[in-house]
């Protein structure tokens, strides 16, 4: 059997664009390699910390974005994400110009999962920081407008562990942000339906936030198993 080359690496279909980070990456975050259940491969963009892309809109940092997609599209991925949901605002730059599909954001699942939810049900959307989470990263995404936002900005631990880059975080306390979040936003908005997780950090907490509140929850985990489920779609024999 003749086998054709032309990459650097294979079997990591995945390419995962890493913000410039120490804070801890437990089991479920899309920083640790564990969560996956399939290779992947990493490129951290140097400087791209959590406050410049998520409190300063990633401003200056698109070309580092750029380059470090293609040096992981040279290395031989077969499709591109990126481990902050505020990167919507570089989607469209990313699939311009990288040649393979992109997937940058969790919150471009909110529209795919309203379609799934009865007529009088939408999807909410959680997120690290609803005050900077901007109607541009939501265009960017291609979600509604009037979709219900919540947020963990605020709470004990999680966002100002993420935010802050701190080097230590209490599981627990960070767990519980995610859940008391999820309830009050349920509260405010019967009817939401299913909820987005649009924070890559908030997926060790999703089946927490699913028994919390009863609701279906999808997140980048979900999105990016579909998404490579297309890159490198399973063989079947008879």
């Amino acid at each position: 059997m003749n086998v054709r080359g032309g990459k650097s690496i294979y079997g990591a279909s995945v390419g995962i664009l890493m913000l410039d980070a120490q804070f801890p990456r437990i089991p479920g975050d899309m920083g640790n390699a564990l969560t996956w259940d399939f290779p992947v491969h990493y490129r951290i963009v140097r400087g791209a910390s959590p406050d410049m892309v998520v409190r300063k809109g990633a401003s200056g940092l698109l070309d580092d974005f750029l380059a470090a997609a293609k040096e992981l599209v040279a290395d031989g991925v077969d499709g591109i994400t990126t481990n902050c949901g505020f990167l919507s605002l570089f989607q469209q730059e990313l699939a311009a110009v990288v040649g393979v599909p992109v997937a940058t954001s969790s919150l471009m699942q909110v529209r795919s999962v309203n379609s799934l939810l009865p007529p009088d049900r939408r999807a909410g959307i959680l997120t690290i920081s609803a005050s900077t989470l901007s109607p541009m990263h939501l265009k960017a995404a291609n979600v509604p407008d009037d979709t219900p936002i919540g947020t963990t900005e605020g709470g004990r631990e999680f966002s100002r562990v993420i935010l802050e880059d701190e080097p230590e975080m209490d599981v627990e306390a960070a767990r519980q942000d995610n859940i008391d979040a999820a309830r009050q936003m349920m509260s405010r908005n019967p009817e939401i339906g299913a909820l987005v997780l649009e924070c890559t950090n908030m997926v060790p907490y999703a089946a927490d936030i699913r028994a919390a509140t009863g609701v279906p929850v999808f997140s980048i985990l979900s999105f990016i198993s579909w998404f490579q489920s297309g890159l490198n779609p399973k063989p079947w024999s008879a």
